[in-house]
């Protein structure tokens, strides 16, 4: 009766876990994805359970739970993006799978399997969090368009808390770009960063607009250095966050 009790146990637990790290990855990837498909996958995934009974070696071990990885990512997300989708769905995994080294694995009772599914709860819980405002602030893609001279220069930019450049007259924002410009008249907007200070050359365009939104109080920002943040070129001050946002 004991065993039943416990393997009833090890099921449900395996099914609650692998629903959250199925839903951590939709949160974390934004899949439309159906909860539906979510509890199939998770339901598929609980029958790994039977592996325990089976006397299997370390390897075949191994190669089972791949295969039956990808097809709980088929289920649960379908073909597109697949390569994407497992590679989030393995780190959702080693964070549970983290969470659950930390409990004894000799403990069979029912307080045991609350704290661990609670522990591991909290665990997705954070990380889907942090990563979300993570991407929220680095990772946000804002149309721009810049009109210089009638001339217009589109990029795409993201909002960098740390770009605090103001003019020292005007207090104009700095919009810093990897651009080259026909420069009519540069304004020098002096910086001090950790260990470095100096001057970035600045243009004043007619007109700046960010997600169809326009700003006018605002310089351009000539970049000596090159960067390029998953294809973004242009880095926008913090003070647009409360604008765009």
């Amino acid at each position: 009766m004991k065993l039943k009790i416990y393997y009833e146990y090890i099921v449900i637990l395996n099914f609650l876990l692998d629903f959250m790290i199925l839903y951590g990855t939709k949160r974390i990837l934004k899949r439309k994805q159906s909860i539906i498909r979510l509890l199939l996958a998770s339901l598929f995934g609980a029958m790994t359970t039977i592996l325990l009974f089976v006397q299997i070696s370390s390897f075949e071990l191994f190669l089972i739970k791949i295969f039956f990885s990808v097809l709980m990512i088929l289920i649960g997300f379908g073909k597109n993006d697949f390569f994407h989708n497992i590679f989030y769905f393995y780190i959702m995994s080693i964070i549970v799978g983290g969470s659950v080294y930390l409990f004894d694995l000799r403990n069979s009772s029912l307080f045991y399997y609350i704290g661990l599914l609670c522990v591991s709860c909290g665990s997705v819980f954070i990380f889907v969090y942090e990563y979300l405002q993570y991407q929220k602030v680095f990772h946000h893609k804002y149309c721009v368009t810049i009109i210089y001279h009638k001339k217009k220069y589109l990029l795409e930019g993201f909002i960098d808390t740390g770009n605090r450049l103001v003019s020292p007259i005007k207090k104009e924002s700095v919009i810093l770009v990897n651009l080259s410009f026909d420069m009519k008249q540069v304004i020098y907007v002096p910086y001090k960063a950790l260990n470095t200070s100096g001057v970035i050359p600045c243009i004043r365009p007619d007109k700046v607009i960010i997600n169809k939104r326009e700003f006018h109080h605002c310089l351009i920002g000539i970049s000596k250095d090159k960067f390029d943040l998953n294809g973004m070129n242009c880095i926008l001050p913090n003070i647009f966050k409360e604008e765009l946002c």
